[in-house]
């Protein structure tokens, strides 16, 4: 049976073969001895793999890359085919300990490239009373399976801002994962424009994440702008679990650092990295991590993130219909809303001398 993968961060699309071969002549010496049962093929299949990492990874100054290729070649004992690699490969992204890098085999990386349409990432947006807009934003696969789920939420967010909505509450505790910049452009109109975050590779590399009319600056010309609220800069509650992973995260970071923001609920899972693909020779897929994610105010963000206010019960419970984390949000905001609404009191005039 074929594993449904598991949705991580993408930096960049899946694109094609990732011609990758750094080995060294000493690591391809050595690989060549430890590999000395496998045939030439998947010798080369997985000395390709693990230079991909070596020269990639995050992590790579951190790793001990002697004993990560030995016992992978351990592993792979007598492999034949590229296929019997794969165990070996899967071992050398765990031993990086990065917690985020996944292999994905010819079948699911095909699977990954041409999703069927998801249905079940809808996002849910209303309006709670003293005028708060609600906004859920699900996991959804990939940039390609987002056009229904950007074109539905900003829809309803637009219908939301005009029955009155004045302040938000952005809801990613059931987002696990998967794309970023979905749900970056069904929330960019209440997230606002500007550089709100950066991918910050191992050597100190930026690549900002630049929010144009509400769309991440990318896929301006794919998704087009969204429509401006009528109340500019809102006020923000953002609520996370430790379900909110990986892309969902990165969202959780481009709020970091916002005016009028603030988060509820609990700690995220503690994946806040990005991915990129390398594709092998036989179509399957290493998804490295390679970069950390920092804020607008250039806070590199390491482990899982916590909440402004820490909301213990962040679950709904069914039976009292009570979702605490909410209220508190919802209280937050409305104190917010009810100040930037109050009518300005008028000065009352200090009386010149001499009048009555």
């Amino acid at each position: 049976m074929t594993r449904t993968p598991k949705p991580v961060t993408r930096r960049r699309l899946i694109g094609g073969a990732t011609a990758v071969l750094l080995a060294a002549t000493g690591c391809a010496g050595r690989d060549r001895a430890e590999g000395a049962a496998m045939s030439a093929g998947a010798r080369g299949y997985l000395t390709t793999a693990l230079d991909v990492m070596e020269a990639k990874s995050l992590l790579t100054a951190d790793t001990d890359w002697p004993t990560v290729r030995r016992e992978a070649f351990a592993r792979a004992g007598s492999a034949q085919v590229p296929a019997d690699t794969y165990g070996a490969v899967r071992q050398a992204l765990r031993a990086l300990g990065d917690r985020h890098s996944q292999f994905m085999t010819p079948q699911e990386a095909e699977q990954a490239l041409s999703p069927a349409p998801d249905t079940s990432a809808v996002p849910e947006v209303k309006v709670l009373a003293g005028s708060i807009g609600y906004l859920s934003l699900p996991a959804v696969s990939s940039d390609r399976a987002a056009a229904a789920y950007v074109r539905q939420a900003r829809k309803a967010v637009a219908e939301a801002d005009g029955q009155g909505a004045g302040g938000w509450i952005v809801d990613l505790r059931s987002n696990t994962g998967g794309d970023m910049w979905g749900p970056l452009a069904a929330v960019g109109a209440v997230l606002g424009d500007g550089d709100v975050g950066a991918f910050v590779e191992a050597d100190g590399k930026q690549t900002p994440w630049t929010i144009e009319h509400g769309t991440p600056r990318q896929y301006l010309a794919t998704w087009g702008p969204a429509t401006p609220l009528t109340h500019a800069a809102p006020p923000v509650a953002v609520l996370t679990s430790s379900r909110t992973a990986s892309a969902a995260e990165a969202v959780t970071i481009a709020f970091r650092g916002r005016p009028g923001t603030r988060s509820f609920g609990q700690a995220t899972r503690g994946v806040p990295t990005g991915n990129d693909s390398h594709t092998l020779p036989d179509g399957a897929l290493i998804l490295l991590t390679q970069a950390r994610e920092a804020d607008r105010t250039g806070l590199i963000h390491n482990g899982p993130l916590p909440p402004d206010e820490v909301v213990p019960d962040d679950t709904r419970d069914l039976g009292s219909g009570q979702d605490r984390t909410l209220e508190a949000a919802a209280r937050w905001l409305r104190g917010r809303t009810t100040a930037a609404s109050a009518p300005t009191p008028t000065p009352t005039p200090t009386p010149t001398p001499g009048e009555s």
